[in-house]
């Protein structure tokens, strides 16, 4: 069944219902589509992206204070959208998030935490350190 739903979703942009963010390049879905006896939710990480880490995974202030910044960008754009919807490009190299774009009343979330300095363009390999 959520096969099914992936390619259908991944076909055009989908309007969701956000529970919760959980940092600035990540939030969960309701995912009332699943079978009741599995948890009804998916998390779905921002593709193209990459904000600080933030808590005990930050390296330093710097990245944590980034990190807290990027997490309330990410809330306030979705507290203030009137509609958020996520374009579904699989799933994640680990299999337990989803890959997709996020809009914001049809703007990019990806592009708009760029340009505030809060993510940086990410395609996957190594990673650069927010603390340099």
């Amino acid at each position: 069944m959520l096969a099914l739903w992936l390619s259908m979703a991944a076909a055009n942009p989908y309007p969701v219902k956000v529970l919760r963010v959980i940092d600035g390049d990540t939030i969960e879905i309701e995912a009332k589509y699943l079978p009741p006896e599995l948890r009804q939710r998916l998390s779905v990480r921002i593709i193209g992206i990459d904000t600080p880490e933030k808590g005990h995974r930050a390296q330093c202030d710097r990245e944590a204070d980034l990190a807290r910044r990027a997490s309330a960008y990410t809330t306030n754009a979705i507290r203030r959208a009137k509609v958020v919807e996520v374009d579904i490009h699989g799933w994640d190299k680990y299999g337990g998030r989803i890959l997709g774009t996020v809009k914001v009343d049809g703007r990019d979330l990806a592009t708009e935490l760029v340009q505030q300095g809060l993510a940086r363009s990410y395609r996957g390999g190594p990673k650069t350190s927010w603390c340099s």
